[in-house]
């Protein structure tokens, strides 16, 4: 008689640790200090794979797509996806900023020093002229994912040029390379669980150590955190899933399943980047959607498909100018809605970057940097919720263009 094996699925592992590692930073939070340490090894294992697993799969999926003409259907439907539902999410935030007025009468003593958020950014034509690296090398030191992705696309594409002796030996090399990098992926993701339950410790026991009282301050700021909360459900229960029914012709239910653990740690580590070598694994094995979609659609997203922060990015600026008592004008409004977007495709998949991108958007329209301490005390929290739409969104992307490629999916 054989026994049977007893296995948790790991999205279920991820939440049981995610609630008990909140649990245990706030009512041990002065030891979590001794716990930290996992859930820093754990992210840099997820950083130290990224780069390696961008350049491998971007190059491999590219080199696989072939002609310029099928690199260019696939860019175009991507880049088209990406501009229409993080509009379709900003303008979701902006109706529901205007409607319940979350900025009217706030308590403006919760402001926050804001020494750390610089208004130093690019611009949007300087963001798209460094996407060219001047030195590929200091780019993958320095982690400059667009440079990345805009080498390796154009590694895959020439690879197709060469003749065929070199070619398939540089497939073999680039294949064999991106099987090794998903090898130990796989074997980082096997301690995602105890990964999870440090962050979660780390992020509830400072906020303790800080003397916030957590119900305290999201009740002080309630009506802006519900608001920008309101958005990110609507967007990621009915404007993606309804995307991925109507274009994509797939069951979005089954989708949604099938991304819990991908969805559960964005929300864990709050990063789109530490979390892709999740996300491919789960639209890859779990949707069915090929390698070839999947390492073009899901690298790309994490770096410039910033749906949940260019919501979150549209209602903070109004809620500030709300609670300074400053009228915008139309025409800011839309300087408002056209600098969000911007923005959040120039954001970085790191742990609020968007905070960080808002200081361009309140420039743009010329409203005090200080405001952004109006909202810090609440932010780390909606960085969490906020960054499982981002991934949600790629995913989402990933299964719209393979269906439109033709592909039999499993959802």
């Amino acid at each position: 008689m054989t026994k049977t094996k007893f296995a948790v699925p790991l999205h279920y592992q991820i939440i049981i640790t995610l609630i008990a590692g909140g649990f245990f930073g706030y009512f041990f939070s002065d030891k979590v200090i001794y716990t930290n340490w996992i859930g820093d090894i754990f992210l840099r294992a997820l950083n130290m794979i990224i780069i390696p697993l961008i350049l491998c799969s971007i190059t491999s999926g590219v080199a696989s797509v072939g002609n310029a003409e099928n690199l260019g259907r696939l860019g175009l439907k991507t880049m088209a996806y990406y501009v229409f539902s993080t509009l379709a999410a900003i303008l979701t935030g902006f109706i529901l900023v205007r409607l319940f007025k979350p900025g009217v009468g706030a308590e403006l003593g919760l402001k926050v020093p804001v020494d750390e958020i610089s208004a130093i950014s690019d611009s949007f034509g300087q963001t798209l002229i460094k996407i060219v690296p001047s030195n590929i090398f200091e780019a993958l030191m320095q982690g400059q994912m667009l440079s990345i992705i805009f080498f390796a696309i154009l590694c895959g594409f020439f690879i197709t040029r060469v003749n065929e002796k070199p070619r398939l030996l540089l497939m073999d090399v680039i294949n064999a390379a991106l099987d090794v990098v998903m090898k130990i992926t796989l074997f980082i993701i096997r301690f995602t669980p105890i990964g999870i339950f440090s962050i979660s410790a780390k992020v509830i026991g400072q906020q303790v150590e800080m003397g916030n009282n957590i119900g305290e301050v999201i009740s002080r700021l309630g009506l802006y955190f519900l608001t920008v909360l309101l958005g990110l459900f609507i967007h990621g229960l009915i404007t993606l899933p309804l995307s991925v029914k109507i274009l994509g012709r797939a069951n979005p239910i089954k989708h949604l399943k099938n991304m819990a653990t991908p969805l559960l740690t964005a929300f864990s580590t709050s990063s789109s980047n530490a979390t892709l070598p999740l996300t491919m694994k789960a639209v890859e094995v779990e949707d069915g959607v090929s390698n070839k979609i999947a390492s073009f659609t899901l690298p790309l997203g994490a770096t410039v498909n910033m749906n949940g922060t260019a919501l979150y990015e549209c209602v903070a600026v109004i809620f500030i100018a709300q609670a300074y008592g400053i009228d915008l004008t139309f025409g800011q409004q839309l300087v408002v809605i056209f600098t969000a977007l911007l923005a959040a495709i120039g954001a970085a998949g790191i742990p609020m970057a968007g905070l960080v991108m808002m200081a361009v958007v309140l420039k743009a329209v010329g409203l005090p940097l200080e405001g952004i301490g109006l909202i810090l005390a609440v932010d780390r929290i909606l960085d969490m919720f906020r960054t499982a739409i981002n991934v949600y969104g790629d995913t989402c992307c990933a299964v719209i263009v393979a269906k439109s490629e033709g592909e039999k999916l499993k959802i």
